[in-house]
This record gives structure tokens, C-alpha cells and sequence, in this order.
């Protein structure tokens, strides 16, 4: 049984080989990643996991992988939003011990679905995650920003935090900095969601944080803030597990820092410039493109598994339909960001020409 366990991820480990082009193209996602974690929170594995399976990386690998580098840059963006005052820490310490049981979670069922069902079973469950949760996510998150009636939007989005801070759960616990009060039972849930979407997908964010600004009530800046500070204990307790049975790659790690600390910075600075309503609306092109992009390319996993037959003409057109969309949202997310950013520096020169002018 060892043996086959050893020669289950040596196969699993199998990369292609790192051209100057496949490292280019890491180091961008890295970029890409970094700048939408830092300006919603979350985000970058949206990118990066899926982007690396694309690159030829297995989906196992690519979380793992991925959890490590998550763990540095979280570090660097958790401060950047501390010092900005958008990081509960009370709330994070309460959230730990659940986030670190779901994590547990996620890399014993990824694990043993290798085990059982081999790579391409793997990739098929990670894939099916990201579906599933991202659509869903992205519809409840457009609903919220589209709807007509702005005083029915108010109320409605407000209504389930609202119900939800009046139910006197013991122990209830008042979290200054988010400014809510809530039962621990609410936070032990979303707690353990995140954790166990950060182990099977390298992201919990885009649950965890929707979560706490819907849920819990509190600000989206906050909220993401703080979703970066658990990600220090998510990324680090993963990363851990998983390089223990041999599926982190240190290039794949190195090449995504290269990228993603500046771009974090770039996002995270960008969210003194924004309303929560751009936030919320890069949160949903970026995850609805993503969730596109999986959709994409599960047939090819069906196709390995012998569970379907497509020709392999049908499925390298979906795998590059796949590759494209998830580019696309990508790019589109940074757009949105650099659009919003430039439009912020508009209006402050144009605010200083007139009060200059006033003031003459």
C-alpha cells in the first residue's frame, strides 16, 4: 500500500516542464490573483487554481500549491488592510479553530478521492466545486446589485444580517471593529465553510466573505480584511497537510509570489478608492467567469474517467473555451479595478483645481 501511494503522486506530480512562456504565464496569474485578493478579499485562486489546471498541472497540485503561496501574500495583505482598520482580529480568533477543522476536512476527502478515483477524479471533484458554489454565488451577489427599487435593495440586502443579530444564541459576542453582535454558533458555520472550501479549492474567501457582509452584517471592506487575516491559518495549515503526502511544488509557489505581491498592493490600496457596490460588482464578473471557465472544461475530465465520448476535437475546444473565459474574467476584474482607480484620481484633481480656484 505504500508503494502505490508513493507512485500515486509521483504520477499525480508529473509537470510540464517550466518554459519561459508556462513561467511567464504562472507569474501572471500571480499578478492577476494578487490584485483581486487584495481588492475583494479573496479572489485570487478564482484565477490561479483553475489557470495552473490549464497549464497542465493536476487540480490537487495546483490547490496545494496554491495554499502555500496563499499563506505569504495573505500575511502581506492582512497588514496592508490592518493598518487601513479593515481587519476584525477578534472575529478572526473566534473563526480559527473552525477554520482549521474544515480544512481538515478538505484535504482528507481530496486525498481520498485520489486515492479512489485518480487524477482526473480529482480534477472532476475541484471542478464541480467551483461550478456549483461560483454560479450560485455570482447570481446572489448581480440580485443584490441590480435591483431597481435602491430602497428595496437597502432593506432587503440589510434584512438577513438584521434577523439574523436579533436571535440571542448564547454566547453572543459584540465584534467592535465589524460593529455587530452575533451568535458564535453563526461564525462556527461560516468558519467551517471557509476552512473546508480553502482545502479543496485553495480559496475560502469567496464564501467567507459574501458570508460575513450578508450574513453577519459587516462591511464589505471589513469583511474582506479580515477573511485575508484567517487566510494566514487556512493557507499554512493546508499548504502543511498537503506537502506532507508530496503535492506542494515549490516552482509553482515562487512563480505565483512573483506576481501577486504587487499586485496585492495594488488592490488593496484600490479599495480606499472604490464604493462597496464597485467591490461587490468586480466580485461578481470575476467569480461568474470563473464558474464559466470550470463548466468548461468538465467534460474532458468525463471524457478520461471513460463516463463520456466526446471526440477530442469537442474537447479541446471546450479546454481552450475554458482557458479563455477564465482569462477573460480575469482581465476584466483588473480593468475594472485600474477603471475605478483612475476615475478616483480624476476627481481628486479636479477637486483641487476648484477648491485652487475658489480659494483665488
Amino acid at each position: 500500500m505504500a508503494g502505490e501511494a508513493v507512485n500515486l503522486v509521483g504520477e499525480v506530480m508529473k509537470f510540464v516542464d517550466i518554459t519561459p512562456e508556462t513561467a511567464l504565464s504562472i507569474a501572471g496569474l500571480g499578478f492577476l490573483g494578487g490584485m483581486l485578493s487584495g481588492f475583494i478579499g479573496s479572489g485570487g485562486a478564482f484565477i490561479m487554481t483553475p489557470g495552473m489546471m490549464s497549464l497542465g498541472v493536476p487540480g490537487i497540485a495546483a490547490v496545494s500549491s496554491n495554499l502555500a503561496h496563499k499563506f505569504g501574500k495573505a500575511m502581506v495583505g492582512a497588514r496592508k488592510h490592518s493598518k487601513m482598520g479593515n481587519v476584525d482580529a477578534k472575529l478572526g480568533i473566534c473563526m480559527i479553530a473552525f477554520l482549521l477543522l474544515g480544512v481538515n476536512l478538505a484535504v482528507f476527502l481530496n486525498e481520498y478521492i485520489l486515492d479512489h478515483m485518480g487524477k482526473e477524479g480529482s480534477n472532476l471533484y475541484i471542478s464541480v466545486v467551483f461550478v456549483i458554489l461560483l454560479s450560485g454565488l455570482a447570481v446572489f451577489i448581480l440580485r443584490d446589485i441590480f435591483r431597481t427599487d435602491q430602497k428595496k435593495k437597502a432593506a432587503k440586502s440589510s434584512c438577513l444580517s438584521e434577523k439574523i443579530s436579533k436571535l440571542n444564541i448564547p454566547p453572543m459576542i459584540y465584534f467592535k471593529v465589524a460593529n455587530v453582535r452575533v451568535s458564535l454558533w453563526f461564525i462556527a458555520l461560516i468558519g467551517l465553510a471557509t476552512g473546508w472550501l480553502a482545502g479543496t479549492v485553495g480559496v475560502g474567501g469567496f464564501i467567507g466573505v459574501p458570508a460575513m457582509i450578508y450574513i453577519l452584517g459587516i462591511p464589505t471592506t471589513v469583511a474582506a480584511g479580515t477573511e485575508l487575516f484567517l487566510a494566514i491559518f487556512s493557507g499554512a495549515s493546508g499548504a502543511f497537510q498537503y506537502a506532507l503526502n508530496g503535492f506542494v511544488d515549490i516552482r509553482l509557489v515562487l512563480l505565483l509570489y512573483l506576481g501577486s505581491l504587487l499586485g496585492l498592493n495594488i488592490g488593496a490600496n484600490a479599495t480606499k478608492m472604490v464604493s462597496e457596490l464597485q467591490i461587490k460588482l468586480v466580485m461578481a464578473v470575476v467569480i461568474g467567469m470563473s464558474a464559466v471557465s470550470r463548466a468548461f472544461a468538465i467534460p474532458t475530465y468525463l471524457n478520461n474517467l471513460h463516463m463520456t465520448n466526446f471526440s477530442s476535437g469537442v474537447t479541446h475546444a471546450l479546454d481552450t473555451t475554458a482557458t479563455i473565459a477564465l482569462y477573460a474574467g480575469a482581465v476584466a476584474g483588473v480593468v475594472m479595478i485600474l477603471g475605478y482607480i483612475a476615475r478616483y484620481k480624476r476627481g481628486q484633481r479636479v477637486d483641487t483645481r476648484y477648491a485652487e480656484s475658489s480659494g483665488h
